[in-house]
């Protein structure tokens, strides 16, 4: 076959065509199902910091001995009745400390078990078990939720007095960070597999901050 025969020749143009077209409606199929599934673990994600916000609420506090610090700070030299002092403290759960700004009178440290109800859920220390609502955490939710990507925050904001049998009425900040987005088609491409799920963050008012009814 001459030169100019083979450049005119143009059998297998359609196979040639096709084959380029698959590759670009596969790649853009399997490429929305990926960011439809993103989607779905930002919802889930979000929705996890809400459960855990509201176990957060009615739970023993990270921050140990924070729910006797109405009394305690009674001790000193606060009139019971009186205007709780200011504080804000953080716990997090990847270092498993807790850090004060402003009064923290008996506030010891961080409580392993209180940040793990949160996560895992009441009387459980993995994922995926509960078998109602009332006893799930937040990887029962979304299961990919680990200890280093939880932080929680109580802040004193006017609410409760010194004196106060059922602790101080923080307001409790949950915040979701360092997670990715998990791609099953996009993960390989460079890039994709970096993809942060945005930190999420909820509030909510304390109410008793403990995980039993509390002995007045």
């Amino acid at each position: 076959m001459s030169l100019s025969r083979l450049i005119r020749d143009n059998q297998g143009a359609v196979l040639v065509e096709a084959t380029i077209m698959m590759t670009l409606v596969f790649t853009l199929v399997l490429g929305s199902i990926d960011f439809l599934f993103a989607f779905y673990q930002w919802n889930a994600a979000a929705k996890a910091v809400q459960v855990g916000t509201r176990i957060a609420a009615v739970s023993d506090p990270v921050a140990t001995g924070l729910n006797r610090l109405s009394t305690g700070i009674v001790n000193a030299a606060v009139s019971p009745g009186g205007a709780m002092p200011r504080f804000t403290i953080r716990c997090e759960s990847k270092s498993q400390t807790c850090t004060c700004r402003g009064s923290c009178v008996g506030v010891a440290g961080y409580n392993v078990g209180a940040m793990n109800t949160i996560i895992y859920g009441r009387g459980s220390s993995s994922c995926a078990d509960a078998k109602t609502l009332s006893s799930a955490g937040m990887c029962d939710i979304f299961p990919r939720i680990a200890n280093a990507n939880v932080i929680v925050t109580y802040t004193q904001t006017g609410r409760g007095y010194a004196g106060r049998p059922g602790g101080p009425v923080p307001t409790i900040t949950l915040s979701l960070h360092d997670l990715p987005f998990q791609f099953f088609f996009l993960g390989s491409i460079t890039g994709f597999r970096d993809i942060q799920i945005p930190a999420l963050r909820t509030s909510i008012t304390a109410e008793d901050l403990s995980s039993h009814a509390p002995l007045f």
